[in-house]
């Protein structure tokens, strides 16, 4: 028994909960990769997975062993890429996940540059403002928006986006602009943004000075930001989006800002990775290309 392939197959096949996924991954028939996980099992003498007809599982000895495993072989998969790096520039695949409009709108266009400074490197890029499951999907890592300490994953400051109020110009012909904020509540149609796993709605939310204030309900909502943005130019409403993102529109007059004199905090993106998860060599540069790109 080759067991660090073993060794492999099991981690993978926890991480997707599937064989065939597994077997098309390592570029193994089905079967092969049946008799790697068994012969593991009896190597060491415990019962690693649960099977049945619907799904794969592991047991509570085969999660321990995951645990150590996993880090086992991403140590194995650093050191031969860091090896096999002197003088060379990592290469693989990696699977990001990031959130619509920050996809579209900001990393897209800068992955030229990752392109031309990786040649080596793929990437699958995951884009919808839902919660992936990391380990389950095979996610190398992911950009989500929030406070570090709401999430359970560790990772790297990205960047702070701030918001802005803003409209379409034919929106604000029909409807006039606001002076105050709480004139959305009457007179004005809200645009917003809900969490599509849980249908909570974000609030709007105004500052200035001492003075807040925050409207929960939409008129219209969408549940990922290139949604929402849509909505804006549309014409269909007020609403507050990310101003880095929006700004083409606000140069072209397509969008314009109101109730300027009131702000709302900026929202930190981080990037993301599972916290028992060694980063490979082409992880770490991807992480730190991003930063760089983000950090002015």
């Amino acid at each position: 028994m080759n067991q660090l392939l073993a060794m492999r197959a099991f981690v993978r096949v926890v991480e997707t909960g599937s064989f065939s996924q597994t077997a098309n991954h390592l570029a193994l028939p089905r079967s092969s990769l049946s008799k790697l996980v068994s012969d593991l099992e009896i190597h060491l003498g415990i019962k690693l997975l649960n099977r049945t007809t619907r799904a794969v599982t592991a047991t509570s000895d085969g999660l321990e062993y995951y645990r150590h495993a996993a880090r086992l072989v991403a140590e194995v998969d650093a050191l031969d890429g860091d090896m096999r790096g002197n003088g060379l520039k990592p290469s693989g695949h990696l699977r990001v996940d990031a959130p619509a409009t920050f996809a579209t709108s900001l990393l897209i266009p800068a992955l030229a540059d990752f392109q031309r400074e990786y040649p080596g490197i793929s990437v699958a890029l995951g884009v919808s403002d839902r919660a992936v499951n990391l380990v389950g999907e095979g996610v190398d890592c992911v950009i989500r928006a929030g406070r570090l300490d709401a999430l359970s994953m560790v990772g790297r400051h990205l960047i702070e986006l701030d918001y802005v109020t803003c409209a379409a110009p034919g929106y604000l012909e029909r409807r006039g602009a606001p002076s105050h904020s709480n004139e959305l509540g009457t007179g004005h149609t809200r645009l917003g943004y809900f969490i599509a796993a849980t249908g909570r709605p974000i609030p709007l939310h105004f500052e200035k000075g001492n003075e807040r204030f925050e409207m929960a309900d939409s008129d219209y909502a969408a549940n990922d930001g290139n949604g929402l943005m849509a909505m804006l130019l549309a014409g269909l409403g007020v609403g507050q989006h990310f101003r880095r993102c929006v700004q083409p529109y606000l140069d072209s007059g397509e969008l314009v800002p109101v109730l300027t004199d009131w702000s709302r905090p900026g929202m930190p993106f981080h990037i993301l990775y599972p916290p028992n998860r060694h980063q490979s060599a082409r992880l770490k540069v991807f992480i730190e290309w991003l930063r760089a790109a983000f950090e002015d």
